[in-house]
């Protein structure tokens, strides 16, 4: 793939939130939320929800949608 598929790292920083900050309001371990932030994973779609509640954003806020040109 050429691009990213989420932007919670970017998500992240605009909240002014870090990574550690994520994996305890998850319950789950901090690498695993830098996993998903560097892309090499990604998260289920009911955390990818939850993600967006903490947030305080739409989901599409968070994911890139990837359209075929």
């Amino acid at each position: 793939m050429d691009k990213d598929i989420n932007r919670i790292k970017v998500v992240l920083a605009e909240k002014k939130r870090t990574n550690k900050w994520l994996a305890e309001q998850l319950g789950c371990a901090p690498t695993t939320v830098s996993k998903w932030c560097t892309n090499s994973s990604q998260p289920p779609m009911e955390t990818y929800l939850k993600i967006a509640e903490l947030l305080e954003v739409e989901l599409s806020e968070l994911v890139r949608i990837r359209k075929n040109v």
